[in-house]
């Protein structure tokens, strides 16, 4: 049965045509049945048959058109004086198609339903139709109206549903779209946040473990407890750096962190005094200071400012040369939180830091202004003037 319905919605104009091959039958034999009519009125009404019964096979195939050759039938049944017979429902079926139509213009629509209002007051002015006075004439014409007002009725409502339907798909469409795009932006958004936590996590974590390799293979023959001291800070530092790419995998896997041996808690500020500790332990001098009354900070915040200052004295490792000496500033404010890295070593190439990085580096940079743009906050980087590198950075406690 489906199978049938969506054959018969796939050919509308074969299903008219089956209607209008009928309907062209049934007044055909009233036309020929009417014994009070001639041999030539009989012919006369042919045609106005032929052009109503086409009008109903071709009226969703050419809408238009077909209205206008249901008017010239009426014209010509009014000029001719042909009876009315069947054929004439295919009036009321063209005006129910043109107004139900989207492709017919509103204004085409009203025609349309003026011309099949005149058509009944035309029908008893032009056939003398007189049902005994004058409020029974009036009422006949009113009735006779009705029909031609109902199809129009119809059809206009159903061309309002259809169009309420349409905008509903098409909003539903918009809403889908939209969604799919916020998906994607998501998507983005998680994966450049996770770039950025490999990143901080590989770039400093392997920073120290090449360094601490180099220290120790100088000093293997000459100072084996030296040498000693800085495999087992190797040791440390990949374990660190294994425990939080763990953590990093688990929320990849989850969605969320879990709580286990395998998984560290995020950094915060409070950690970035130890991060201090195992900078210097990989030989570089850094001199560490906090301002203000330390308190407690929204985790965003935290984690930021760790990230920073682990970028920061990374890249002094990278770019400040074998002597550089690096100073670290925690300033508590009472509306957010300030950070001065600052070394004076030979400070990182001018592309590294203009825009971001350019040719793929300055990654660190980019991700430090990712991470302040995220919270609100605002980074100044770049040489210092007396030599090396400057970072200060503000982030607030309420983003802006």
């Amino acid at each position: 049965m489906q199978r049938l319905y969506d054959f018969l919605r796939r050919h509308p104009t074969g299903v008219d045509s089956f209607w209008a091959v009928l309907l062209f039958g049934i007044a055909m034999l009233q036309v020929a049945d009417n014994g009070a009519n001639s041999a030539t009125a009989k012919l006369i009404a042919v045609p106005s048959v032929i052009a109503l019964s086409l009008v109903v096979a071709l009226r969703r195939k050419w809408t238009q058109p077909m209205f206008w050759l249901a008017v010239g039938a009426g014209v010509y049944k009014l000029l001719t004086h042909t009876d009315t017979n069947t054929a004439d429902f295919g009036m009321l079926i063209i005006l129910y198609t043109v107004a139900a139509s989207a492709e017919i213009s509103r204004r085409m629509s009203r025609t349309a339903f003026a011309i099949g209002i005149a058509a009944a007051p035309l029908y008893a002015l032009r056939f003398h139709v007189d049902k005994g006075d004058t409020s029974s004439n009036v009422f006949f014409t009113l009735f006779a109206i009705v029909p031609f007002a109902l199809a129009w009725v119809l059809g206009d409502s159903l061309r309002t549903r259809r169009a309420y339907y349409a905008q509903l798909v098409e909003r539903n469409q918009r809403l889908e779209k939209e969604r799919e795009a916020q998906a994607k932006v998501a998507v983005a958004a998680e994966r450049a946040r996770i770039a950025r936590e490999l990143h901080d996590v590989v770039a400093h974590n392997v920073s120290v473990m090449v360094v601490q390799a180099d220290g120790a293979a100088y000093v293997m023959d000459v100072a084996p407890d030296q040498a000693k001291e800085a495999l087992q800070t190797i040791s440390g530092t990949g374990r660190q750096a294994l425990a939080e790419m763990r953590r990093l995998l688990g929320v990849l896997r989850t969605g969320e962190p879990q709580e286990s041996e395998d998984y560290v808690p995020q950094p915060d500020v409070e950690q970035i005094e130890v991060l201090v500790e195992q900078v210097r332990a990989a030989g570089l001098t850094v001199d560490f200071e906090v301002e203000g009354t330390p308190r407690r900070l929204p985790t965003g915040v935290e984690l930021t400012a760790y990230r920073i200052v682990q970028e920061a004295l990374t890249n002094t490792r990278k770019h400040g040369g074998p002597d550089a000496k690096a100073s670290v500033r925690l300033v508590y404010f009472d509306d957010g939180l300030g950070l001065l890295i600052e070394d004076d070593g030979r400070g990182a190439a001018h592309e590294l830091y203009e825009d971001g990085g350019a040719d793929g580096a300055g990654h660190g940079l980019i991700g430090m202004r990712e991470r302040i743009g995220m919270v609100g906050g605002t980074l100044d980087a770049g040489p210092r003037p007396g030599g090396g590198f400057r970072i200060s950075a503000l982030l607030p406690l309420k983003k802006k």
